[in-house]
């Protein structure tokens, strides 16, 4: 006899439950960001997110509420060092003193060949890509150790392991990051804090990849 087909929501339950867990996941207004914030957020998580823009966030967590998710957020340019700590408090003031998941997702590239880098470019890539996250997995560190059983996910990219033939100070940028996730996998085992990077691509049209 054929099996009733599983809905959505059910099929989510019989996967896992985040239900009472919470969750920061920077940049989660549109794309990977947002797919990310639905998710666990259905699954049961409480989530924070933060955005750049105000009304590009408001309008977000809006129609995330009216879905009837647990999603709240505030205004923050992670390439700025006092935002980032504002957001953190931030979290910590909503979630107890206490978080279970961090996605660091906030990214941004300047495609660029290597010699038409100027020192903005490599100012602005690295500021919001690997020093934010390097940052921010400071300063979330003690809510992540409070809360006995914590994530970090680091978004870093295909870049970041491939070789390409534009690009230098982006896949710099996550290939950094990776190494980050290496290296607090292991110094904050300890602490019952798993890390680890996850490298999402996307297609450069007219530029060849190589391993």
């Amino acid at each position: 006899m054929a099996q009733p087909q599983q809905t959505e929501s059910h099929s989510r339950q019989n996967r896992w439950s985040l239900q009472g867990m919470t969750a920061l996941v920077t940049g989660g207004t549109k794309g990977l960001g947002l797919a990310v914030v639905e998710e666990l957020s259905m699954l049961g998580a409480t989530v924070h997110t933060c955005s750049r823009t105000e009304t590009e966030l408001n309008e977000c967590i809006h129609h995330l509420q009216m879905k009837g998710l647990k999603v709240t957020g505030s205004v923050c340019d992670v390439s700025s060092r006092p935002q980032r700590q504002t957001l953190i408090n931030t979290v910590s003031s909503l979630f107890n003193g206490k978080l279970n998941i961090f996605v660091n997702n906030v990214g941004t590239s300047v495609l660029k060949p290597t010699l038409e880098y100027n020192a903005e470019d490599f100012s602005l890539v690295m500021s919001t890509n690997f020093e934010s996250a390097f940052h921010l997995c400071q300063l979330a560190h003690p809510l992540l150790r409070a809360s006995g059983a914590a994530s970090i996910v680091l978004m870093s990219s295909a870049l970041g392991i491939v070789s390409a033939n534009v690009g230098t100070v982006y896949s710099a940028t996550k290939g950094a990051m990776n190494q980050l996730a290496k290296n607090l996998a292991c110094e904050w085992a300890k602490d019952n804090i798993r890390t680890n990077s996850v490298a999402p691509c996307f297609l450069v049209m007219g530029n060849s990849w190589t391993k």
